[in-house]
């Protein structure tokens, strides 16, 4: 009688998935922070996987790209939370917010050039709808306090913001903001379209002035 071959246990295989996928998230956010333009190849050898396994998780560099950026954004989100977005007044908890997200951003702005070339701007948008309704309800907060203008759509706000940080990211890249003045232009940014018109900053123009 030929003995049926030995299989190994579905839980073990399943385990050993779940490393393999956690070893080539990491090794990705960290390998296209640094370079954009990190192969496949390179994710693969940093993750201690071979070619055929990584794509065997992910089946093109689009798909990887876009379950590393997940993960960072999973990760960011974590890092963002903080009572005081719910607690101080509006004004401050969003420069607060913006400073924290920018730290983070900064780390990772090669990452999100990487998921620019091979991802919908809608798709990358998608991957940051968690930290983005905590930006929603922090504004809607400033517009029930009267803090915040009440004049414009709260998701425009909310895609204002996004759109104001993303492209702080390209900036800093390149080069056309410097490391050091790019947490102090976004809160101006985002705060001079926040603010109710009387409660701009000085040197901030209203509306057809």
């Amino acid at each position: 009688m030929v003995k049926a071959a030995a299989r190994q246990p579905v839980p073990a295989r399943r385990a050993d998935a779940e490393r393999n996928i956690a070893a080539i998230l990491e090794a990705g956010t960290r390998l296209l922070s640094a370079d954009p333009t990190a192969s496949v190849a390179d994710i693969a050898k940093a993750a201690g996987v071979g070619r055929v396994t990584l794509y065997g998780h992910f089946p093109s560099r689009e798909a990887l790209v876009d379950a590393v950026l997940d993960h960072a954004v999973s990760i960011a989100d974590g890092v963002l939370e903080d009572e005081s977005i719910d607690t101080a007044p509006a004004p401050e908890a969003m420069a607060g917010l913006l400073r924290s997200a920018w730290e983070i951003l900064d780390r990772h702005r090669r990452l999100f050039l990487a998921a620019d070339r091979v991802l919908a701007t809608e798709r990358i948008r998608e991957h940051h709808e968690a930290p983005l309704r905590r930006v929603g309800r922090l504004i809607a907060r400033g517009q029930r306090d009267g803090d915040f203008r009440d004049d414009l759509p709260l998701p425009w706000l909310v895609t204002a913001f996004f759109s104001i940080i993303h492209s702080a990211a390209q900036e800093r890249e390149a080069g056309r903001l410097a490391p050091e003045e790019v947490a102090d232009v976004l809160i101006k940014t985002m705060l001079s379209l926040l603010l109710p018109p009387a409660a701009r900053p000085a040197g901030v123009p209203a509306k057809g002035e």
